[in-house]
């Protein structure tokens, strides 16, 4: 996966070495020797990700990093530090103020070019459950709730070795899985802990010394699982080899076990934060496409989506020479109800109407809200005479029983119903054109009524 990568760093030799090597896999690069010609090319050139020294001439990385993550337009733009320091505080201040890695230089190139390509599969959009990325320093805001952290796949006196170092420093709950635990067994299952409920938010896999094929495989196999694909992986591993390899099998985070317990903390605590931040996106997502086809009082499909479904139907009737059968129906003298009892009483009134209408339906039926008091159904695989006993059941279901309203009132009402057949192949508007002119007929004809239109027989 190509990308569009911003080099920043003062000594020329770097940029020019850097240059090359992402070059050579076909990244687009362009360089930067300071920080302020680094915030700049970001706003100018939109990079995808920033590969950044700690120690510019007129600025220093941590400054640059606060620049860019107070900036919404590069708040999410991933940034690995690539820096000569190998001080502890150094790197967790990096980590802190919203570097995604922290990679000494120099840096073994297949390491760094594993991590580049694991940052940009996460921002890209198409990659399958992707989305914005969140940086370190987003820890700042408080979590909502403590998260599940797994501790996975370690031996029976690392695990609680390294849980009662960490409990201190992070908000979560850290557990110990087994493998066949965090695979979806019993929880206790080799030396884990029993009675966890809930799903781990994130998993650290012990993949050092001999164990490292096992934690490869186990991260293959989380990342395959619907129930834990969309956890933060953290690979606890030696060397620059494994740490590349983890990164490309899916890893969110590779992490030496010689790092400092601080670090580990940070790192772990982003990946529960990741993790619940792509959570309630892809739950905004689902939203948003459920806002988009229902009609937000009565939750019925609204009529954009109705005329897609429709033309399906139209479609599929080509093969069988059956057309859907269309209802167009209008709840009788509604505006009285509103003019009468007011419009919470009208609100009440659409939803008991819709609820009736949908429970009078079968499986696969379509019944949508098109206007203030109109609906729609298509009925595939029903002849005319099996649509008019249908409406005409649907008709008795609002006529015989009244509709109670807010307050403990209630009123009678009537719907009329105009019915067409669908030609198959044929534009949803044409039946329901005919379906809305039968409908008329019915009000005409006195209410309460269904009316077949003229070609429907």
């Amino acid at each position: 996966m190509a990308g569009k990568i911003l080099i920043v760093d003062d000594v020329a030799t770097n940029r020019i070495v850097l240059k090359v090597r992402l070059g050579a896999v076909f990244h687009e690069t362009f360089i930067a020797a300071d920080g302020a010609g680094a915030l700049r090319q970001v706003r100018e050139r939109r990079p995808d990700l920033l590969l950044l020294d700690l120690e510019l001439p007129d600025m220093d990385g941590i400054a640059v990093l606060h620049a860019l993550r107070a900036d919404p337009t590069s708040r999410d733009l991933p940034v690995i530090v690539h820096t000569a320091t190998t001080n502890p505080e150094a790197r967790l201040a990096a980590l802190r103020a919203g570097a995604d890695d922290v990679i000494a230089k120099p840096a073994d190139d297949q390491l760094l070019l594993a991590r580049i390509r694991s940052l940009l599969r996460r921002r890209d959009p198409t990659e399958a459950g992707q989305g914005p990325l969140l940086t370190l320093q987003e820890q700042a805001a408080p979590f909502d709730w403590p998260g599940i952290v797994a501790l996975t796949a370690f031996r029976p006196e690392a695990g609680p070795r390294l849980r009662r170092a960490l409990t201190p420093l992070v908000p979560h709950r850290l557990t110990l899985f087994g493998r066949a635990a965090a695979l979806g067994g019993d929880a206790a299952a080799g030396g884990g802990d029993a009675g966890l409920s809930g799903q781990p938010d994130a998993y650290l896999i012990d993949g050092t010394g001999d164990s490292a094929g096992a934690a490869f495989g186990m991260l293959s196999e989380l990342r395959a699982d619907p129930d834990s694909r969309h956890a933060g992986i953290a690979l606890l591993t030696d060397g620059a080899a494994g740490a590349a390899m983890a990164f490309d099998l899916g890893a969110d985070d590779a992490i030496s076990p010689d790092v400092p317990d601080a670090e580990l903390a940070l790192r772990l605590s982003v990946l529960v934060a990741r993790t619940r931040a792509e959570a309630n996106r892809r739950a905004s997502l689902r939203d948003n496409i459920r806002l988009a086809m229902t009609d937000p009082l009565t939750g019925l499909f609204n009529r954009r989506y109705a005329l897609r479904r429709m033309g399906e139907m139209s479609v599929l009737a080509v093969d069988s020479g059956a057309g859907p059968a269309v209802m167009v129906i209008d709840i009788d003298r509604f505006k009285e109800v509103n003019d009468r009892h007011g419009h919470a009483a009208g609100d009440a009134v659409l939803v008991e109407v819709a609820a009736r209408l949908s429970a009078g339906l079968a499986p696969g039926d379509l019944i949508a809200r098109i206007g203030g008091e109109e609906f729609l159904i298509a009925l595939p695989n029903r002849d005319i005479r099996e649509a008019q006993a249908q409406a005409h059941a649907l008709c008795a279901a609002i006529h015989d029983r009244p509709i109670p309203l807010p307050g403990g009132d209630q009123v009678g009402l009537t719907i009329s119903i105009g019915l067409a057949m669908a030609r198959p192949g044929s534009l949803p508007d044409e039946a329901i054109d005919r379906a809305d002119r039968a409908l008329l007929a019915a009000k005409m004809q006195g209410r309460n009524r269904v009316i077949v239109g003229r070609s429907a027989a």
